[in-house]
């Protein structure tokens, strides 16, 4: 009769010997005290998508650190760039792209200030990516949850649709929007649409939607508005779908006032490639999916891939759709160069986005008013 093997050689296979360098999976320890850096230094060791925040700090800070002097000088290098001087001046262009909800949040004011101190060389967002953030200019939005209207309320997400109809007030997940804000943001949208109207007439120029959200950050004349900075420091912001929300409203009413006035996309789409295509090193950061994180990919698959990417969302991939796409995906197009390092951190913006931008651009400080090249 033979003798039955020992059960660990049934159950536990002999494991191998982890190479010098493998990572220890530790957390943070509170007995040393609170102390935030080092907590939000910890995910990096913590598994999961703690982990992945960390690897999203490491490539943002990878991609602020690049200059064109880390590269040797080509041969058919531009004059003005062959000395170490010039090329240390030439930084990452970086594309920031997000949907409408993080203009809604308090995540508005985290881009901001991203834009404030020249953080950022290129936007791409959603309708109501713009005209939420000219709103708020106007009229705030307000929490659901701990609201007095509705005490019984927990998290605001439950509050009921139909009572809210009948009260003039609009959801977005647990915040709530007055109808009167849209009524402030048409009473000062529609008489800059005559002058734009007017302006278009007079020189035979057509408005594109950069240009019109340009025009718009000038009239609001609000520092606590992106796109005042965004004006103030020729940072252009591209919203290809700019027709989708309360702006296409005002832009429906207005053409049967008068017809005529013109959105030029085609303009935008040239602007936005070119911007890519001649950038020396590129960078996307995408906060969320859909159109914000199309354009930005397919503007970096003009020069074969952007060199860095870092995204945001709670998309999953199972559906096919270029949302949940994992970075993988978008190396098979082109659209991230196969040499690059992309993160996705699977989380909700509104936690995830503030305290990356905690650890990276705010924690070194605004980087050298030089814009990329």
């Amino acid at each position: 009769m033979s003798t039955a093997p020992p059960a660990t050689d049934a159950v536990l296979v002999q494991s191998v010997d982890m190479p010098e360098g493998a990572i220890k999976v530790q957390g943070y320890d509170f007995n040393k005290g609170v102390d935030h850096n080092a907590l939000l230094d910890s995910f990096y060791t913590s598994g999961f998508q703690a982990t992945n925040f960390g690897l999203a700090v490491e490539e943002i800070q990878r991609m602020r650190a690049w200059r064109l002097s880390d590269e040797p000088v080509a041969e058919d290098e531009d004059d003005e760039l062959k000395e170490k001087e010039a090329r240390e001046k030439v930084k990452t262009t970086v594309f920031l792209g997000y949907t409408s909800n993080m203009a809604s949040c308090g995540v508005r004011e985290t881009i901001r200030y991203l834009c404030q101190h020249k953080m950022v060389d290129c936007i791409v967002t959603t309708a109501g990516g713009v005209e939420e953030d000219f709103i708020k200019c106007l009229a705030p939005t307000y929490l659901g949850s701990k609201n007095p209207l509705y005490a019984a309320s927990a998290s605001g997400f439950e509050l009921d649709g139909k009572a809210l109809r009948l009260q003039g007030l609009n959801r977005i997940g647990n915040m709530l929007v007055p109808n009167d804000n849209y009524v402030k943001f048409e009473a000062w949208l529609m008489p800059l649409l005559d002058k734009m109207h007017d302006e278009q007439v007079a020189t035979g120029e057509f408005w594109t939607p950069s240009k019109m959200i340009k025009r718009l950050g000038h009239e609001i004349d609000n520092p606590e508005s992106i796109y005042y900075w965004c004006a103030k420091n020729d940072i252009p912001v591209f919203s290809p779908a700019l027709t989708d929300g309360s702006i296409g409203d005002m832009l429906f009413f207005h053409s049967y006032k008068r017809e005529g006035f013109v959105l030029d996309l085609v303009g935008d789409i040239r602007e936005i490639n070119n911007k890519a295509m001649k950038a020396r090193h590129t960078g996307a950061v995408i906060i969320g999916g859909g159109v914000v994180k199309h354009h930005i990919m397919n503007a970096n698959l003009m020069r074969n891939g952007c060199d860095h990417a870092i995204l945001i969302n709670t998309g999953q991939e199972y559906d096919g759709s270029d949302s949940g796409a994992r970075p993988d995906e978008a190396i098979s197009w082109g659209k991230i160069k196969t040499t690059c390092k992309p993160v996705k951190v699977y989380g909700e913006a509104s936690i995830i986005f503030p305290l990356l931008v905690g650890q990276t651009w705010a924690r070194g400080g605004p980087r050298s008013a030089q814009g990329a090249k």
